[in-house]
């Protein structure tokens, strides 16, 4: 499978090196153009790219980890992407500091919310409850497996994410639609930031 990053921080770099020791082709990219992201191309190895966000969002699966703020610049020049799975990895920090604030989407969860900028995508919300320091090491651990949360509209798609991060060695975990379990999952809901394992 060829993944496409729309972000190159913490979480997508930790989700892309997963993607890499299973043998899937990564593409890099953010808002400062490729040449910014050489460097981690190289520490990450043959089976990763930079590209542009456009090149990036024409892979199979697209992951979505940009700060809360950039999503709409982040997403504005890209191709409709008509049936592309999305996996949305955001947070709704409306900003950071000094004291960090939930952007009010009035009755919309998060992942509504970036649904409704990417029409024809299939948005499979996951891998944000979870810091980025927890998603990068083997998720696989003697006591279990390391669970990830996940929500969204389209079976399908939510069964390709679930293939795909058991493979990883993930246990995912269906919530259901983005509305009911992305409203779980997101910030202020009650399964954000829960570390668990899925006992085998």
């Amino acid at each position: 499978m060829k993944i496409g990053m729309l972000g190159a921080g913490a979480i997508a770099q930790a989700i892309a090196r997963h993607a890499i020791r299973h043998g899937h082709e990564v593409v890099l990219s953010n808002s400062r153009g490729p040449a910014s992201l050489a460097p981690l191309g190289k520490d990450l190895g043959a089976l990763a790219a930079a590209a542009s966000p456009a090149e990036a969002a024409a892979a199979d699966l697209v992951v979505l980890a940009v700060p809360w703020p950039q999503i709409p610049d982040a997403v504005a020049g890209l191709p409709r992407l008509d049936r592309t799975i999305v996996v949305d990895a955001t947070n709704q920090f409306a900003s950071l500091s000094p004291k960090p604030e939930i952007a009010d989407l009035g009755d919309f969860t998060g992942s509504e919310y970036v649904a409704s900028l990417l029409p024809g995508a299939r948005v499979v919300k996951a891998f944000n409850a979870l810091y980025a320091q927890f998603i990068a090491p083997e998720p696989c651990h003697e006591a279990g497996r390391q669970v990830l949360f996940l929500a969204g509209d389209d079976a399908d798609a939510k069964d390709t994410v679930k293939d795909l991060t058991s493979e990883f060695g993930f246990a995912p975990v269906d919530l259901g639609t983005l509305r009911e379990g992305g409203r779980l999952i997101q910030l202020g809901g009650p399964l954000s930031a829960l570390h668990a394992l899925k006992q085998d």
